[in-house]
């Protein structure tokens, strides 16, 4: 997701969490899933959703067919549905059946209890019936143009507002999308479309299947007048833009850069987890949003500058985010850190080097500014519910910088075999931090606990003060380099002094080292080549150098 300029959340600090409660959390992270929410007694296999919209109002009808796995005995389960509220925003239930038998239930403010007899390792198929105005979720409104539109919303948890589901990232299922709604739509969704066709009434049918297993928050519909394209078959998978009408050339031209970044990510990654590629302009709150196999954009993002970085970022996503999902909001940064650096290294790929470290630069900026207003690790687990506060430089740039310094620390060859190891195993599923570690600890060979820690676990960063003396009688040049946060990393710092690089192992408070040079040098610069998320302060004999 690229949340752009719209969703701009950020609230007070918190105290970080370091030392052996960093460890703990670390090891209750590290619960083994599949794609069902931990401790839930059912696993959903498929939802069918059978839609049908119109224009003369934003009144939907629904018809969810849920397929739903036990893993433990129950009486009961439930499903999250937003009720409808006073202002008449919400869906109400008229009836949920179980193999087409009335059963009981109890429609809450946020789900469905549904009541049934149920052993463990039995699948059962249950459909429920209902209506509403979506008070979120489902965004019906006009474009720019002035034209109705129809776009599914839903991340983080914004689905059960429109659809009965588990709306949780943990709980992946296949599913159909089946929409009627007037003639003059097209509609797009997840999947392959199998089926169109005409109704009574100038009305229109069409059907969806997605096969892989998707978590709620990217399994959508968009419904508009749309101009469609189909760019290419890049690796076999089709590529299509779908803008409206008005924006059709500029949409078409632009929004073609997808079919040179879906084979990059093929190359590097693994295979693509989806049938086919849309790339669709739209009206939601974000940017950009990752639904699985049919990316929304903002709206002017067909003439916007940016346009390929945030096609880069949406389209990484598909691997990370989509198909390897996180098991808790409080690992976001698998999927947003991982979008983030997927894109910086499609541009250096690209571009060149120089263009990856312009936007670590900026992207370190942006770290650093967020610590300001707010200082939490990385895996934030002080936000319980408005995950909308996950939607910060932490979960993006910083967990960008960490696979960039994890590049660095184990060399691309390493670094890109265990990220393929890692989307292998856990394709179609879910996946956390310690995940993560594990994975490319095997590639490597490394015990890479202490750097997941420091800079995931750890709150801050490190605040290098490095003072250096030239001393002409003994022809070198005298470093001290004092680390002024609290707590100490363990790191590797690149200093150019004059024309030369090295390296010092900082480890403690303090570290002084001595360098030989053959003159005194102009000057020396930490971090020549942009490697460590870091502030310096460099300086000599009390001056401090620009």
């Amino acid at each position: 997701m690229n949340i752009h300029t719209t969703v701009q959340r950020v609230i007070a600090s918190f105290l970080a969490m370091t030392g052996p409660l960093v460890y703990i959390i670390f090891t209750f992270l590290s619960f083994p899933v599949k794609a069902q929410v931990p401790g839930s007694a059912i696993d959903v296999q498929h939802y069918s959703f059978a839609i049908q919209l119109n224009d003369e109002n934003n009144s939907i009808k629904g018809e969810a067919t849920v397929d739903i796995k036990f893993v433990k005995d129950a009486y009961s389960f439930p499903l999250n549905l937003v009720k409808k509220n006073n202002q008449d925003k919400g869906m109400l239930v008229a009836e949920v059946k179980e193999n087409g038998n009335p059963i009981r239930f109890v429609q809450d403010s946020d789900v469905v209890n549904i009541y049934t007899s149920a052993k463990a390792n039995s699948i059962h198929n249950f459909k429920i019936t209902y209506a509403g105005v979506p008070a979120d979720g489902l965004i019906i409104s006009t474009n720019k143009f002035g034209h109705r539109t129809f776009f599914g919303d839903n991340w983080p948890n914004r689905a059960h507002n429109w659809l009965p589901c588990v709306d949780d990232p943990a709980d992946k299922a296949s599913l159909d999308f089946i929409v009627t709604a007037p003639a003059h739509y097209q509609v797009i969704a997840n999947g392959l479309k199998i089926n169109e066709e005409q109704l009574p009434n100038n009305q229109k049918l069409t059907h969806w299947k997605e096969t892989a297993l998707l978590s709620p928050k990217v399994m959508v519909i968009g419904v508009a007048e749309f101009a469609i394209d189909e760019v290419g078959s890049p690796d076999g998978i089709p590529v299509y833009t779908y803008v409206f009408p008005e924006n059709k050339a500029a949409g078409f031209k632009s929004y073609a850069i997808a079919k040179e970044i879906l084979p990059f990510y093929i190359s590097k990654i693994g295979p693509y987890a989806y049938k086919k590629l849309a790339n669709v302009q739209s009206k939601t709150i974000f940017g950009g949003m990752e639904n699985a196999g049919a990316i929304f954009y903002f709206e002017n993002s067909v003439t916007d500058k940016g346009i390929e970085a945030l096609m880069a970022h949406e389209i990484a996503h598909q691997w990370f985010g989509d198909a390897a999902s996180e098991k808790s909001w409080q690992n976001l940064w698998l999927s947003e850190g991982f979008a983030t650096y997927m894109t910086n290294y499609y541009l250096e790929s690209k571009y060149g080097a120089d263009t990856l470290k312009k936007r670590l630069i900026k992207d370190r900026s942006k770290v650093l500014a967020f610590e300001k207003s707010r200082l939490t690790p990385v895996v934030d687990t002080t936000v319980k519910d408005n995950y909308m506060l996950l939607l910060n430089a932490n979960s993006y740039e910083k967990g960008s910088w960490v696979l960039h310094m994890l590049r660095r620390k184990l060399g691309d060859t390493v670094f890109w075999k265990g990220i393929r190891n890692y989307f292998a195993k856990y394709d179609g599923g879910n996946a956390n931090t310690a995940d993560l570690c594990k994975v490319m600890e095997q590639a490597s060979g490394q015990n890479l606990q202490e750097f997941f820690k420091e800079w995931l676990l750890t709150a801050g960063h490190p605040q290098l003060n490095i003072n250096w003396k030239y001393n002409p009688d003994k022809g070198i040049v005298d470093i001290i380099v004092e680390q002024k946060q609290s707590y100490f990393y363990n790191l590797p710092l690149e200093l150019l002094i004059g024309q030369q690089k090295h390296t010092i192992l900082l480890k403690g408070k303090t570290t002084a080292v001595q360098f030989p040079v053959s003159q005194k040098p102009a000057a020396v610069i930490a971090d020549p080549d942009v490697n460590l998320l870091a502030s310096f302060m460099v300086t000599e004999s009390g001056q401090t150098a620009k």
